[in-house]
């Protein structure tokens, strides 16, 4: 439990001291900033470290910017210890699912006037459908750098060894649906002891990436207005049925403490994000990218986001603003479109994107990213976050197991959240 309430004890603090006042004055030389991520990806890091050195070999101000990653798992846990014990990032990633804390808390400093009072930012091309979530009271708290639709990478080689049809064979039937993608991940599973279906970074632990599953159901974690519970709704219930059977009978997903890297070639599918598609240069297996299958409620998307904000707590808030105009500029929003899709209006096309992502296709980015943009939800979030988080994660803790009951789990999940909800 000690481990547990970390993550919300960070959180309460962050909030009290956030709204006490920005960080310490700026140095009158030239300042180093820190950026934290929750990507380590070689790729990434190059590129960023690329338009880095090219902000300032012309920004005196800044003499070094270094990028910190943190492990994802444990990411928002850590930033916001960081930041309760003194020892905020200049500028940091910020979890969709932490959003509504970071925004409301007054953490983060607002960035309008810095981006477009920026020469050539082109402000007004940013999708209001991409920045909602990052703003209060008409200002823009955190840049939106990636808003990405989940969809399944296939390795085509291990679902024809099974025997089964391509995902891409399914779509073109018409017949790309959960009931389907599931009976293809179990053979998968029975006929070359690979994992079936991985929903990558869930692991019995981020609850709320199975939003990418139980959706197709019309199931929702609570509410839109985030009072009432909606984990022992209807929907809900069949869809965590369905998935319960796909793990402890059919196989078709790796159970608890089982661990499967599909990159690796060790399953026939996962769920998640184009970002990862890096990780697929030196790989050997044939592989695609296809849109989440339909549920009893049609097709669907789900999209999670990243923001870039400026803590104001941090050491060189203003000289942190101004490298972050830089960095998401059009021409390096541009370059970062290669791994993460851009809120840019002018640069969501499948043509644009193809330019700087080289792995998938016009018709792959299309299908999976510009057109789960148009139509996807936003991963679960709500004020309180980090403790709502915990108490999901413990109440769920029983359903992992083969004979637990259903309905009884996710009652208590209600009983557990309802009193955080209500606040």
């Amino acid at each position: 439990m000690r481990i547990r309430l970390t993550a919300a004890v960070a959180l309460t603090a962050l909030l009290g001291l956030s709204a006490c006042g920005g960080g310490s004055a700026e140095s009158d030389g030239p300042v180093t900033l820190r950026m934290t991520t929750w990507s380590a990806n070689e790729a990434h890091l190059k590129l960023f470290n690329e338009i880095a050195a090219e902000y300032t070999a012309t920004d005196s101000k800044v003499s070094a910017i270094t990028f910190d990653p943190i492990p994802f798992e444990n990411y928002t846990t850590t930033l916001t210890t960081q930041i309760a014990g003194g020892n905020p990032p200049d500028l940091a990633w910020v979890l969709e699912n932490s959003a509504p804390d970071f925004v409301s808390s007054g953490a983060l400093v607002p960035l309008d006037d810095t981006l477009k009072g920026t020469e050539g930012y082109n402000f007004d091309e940013l999708a209001p459908a991409a920045t909602k979530l990052w703003q209060a009271d008409g200002k823009l708290y955190a840049y939106p750098f990636s808003t990405s639709p989940f969809g399944i990478f296939v390795n085509t080689d291990l679902v024809t060894a099974a025997g089964a049809k391509s995902p891409a064979e399914l779509i073109a039937a018409g017949q790309w649906t959960w009931q389907n993608a599931l009976a293809t991940a179990a053979a998968v599973q029975a006929k070359t002891g690979k994992a079936g279906l991985v929903v990558r970074d869930f692991d019995y632990k981020g609850w709320d990436f199975l939003s990418t599953v139980w959706t197709g159901w019309g199931a929702q974690a609570w509410s839109e207005d985030g009072k009432t519970c909606g984990f022992n709704s209807a929907e809900m219930v069949e869809a965590m049925t369905v998935l319960h059977r796909a793990i402890f009978v059919d196989k078709a997903l790796p159970g608890p403490g089982t661990t499967a890297d599909f990159f690796a070639g060790d399953a026939g599918m996962t769920v998640t994000q184009i970002s990862r598609a890096s990780l697929l240069t030196d790989q050997k297996f044939g592989w695609d990218l296809v849109p989440l299958p339909a549920g009893p409620k049609g097709e669907y998307a789900v999209i999670g986001q990243g923001g870039m904000g400026v803590l104001k707590k941090g050491k060189n808030a203003e000289a942190a603003a101004g490298f972050l105009a830089y960095l998401t500029n059009p021409t390096n929003s541009a370059k970062l479109a290669q791994f993460f899709p851009p809120p840019r209006t002018s640069q969501l096309t499948a043509e644009t994107l193809a330019k700087t992502n080289p792995l998938l296709s016009p018709e792959q980015l299309q299908k999976v990213v510009i057109d789960g943009i148009a139509a996807g939800v936003v991963k679960p979030s709500h004020t309180g976050q980090a403790e709502l988080n915990q108490a999901v994660r413990a109440a769920l803790d029983p359903l992992w197991q083969p004979n637990a009951d259903v309905r009884g789990v996710l009652d208590g999940v209600c009983s557990a959240i309802n009193p955080l909800l209500a606040k």
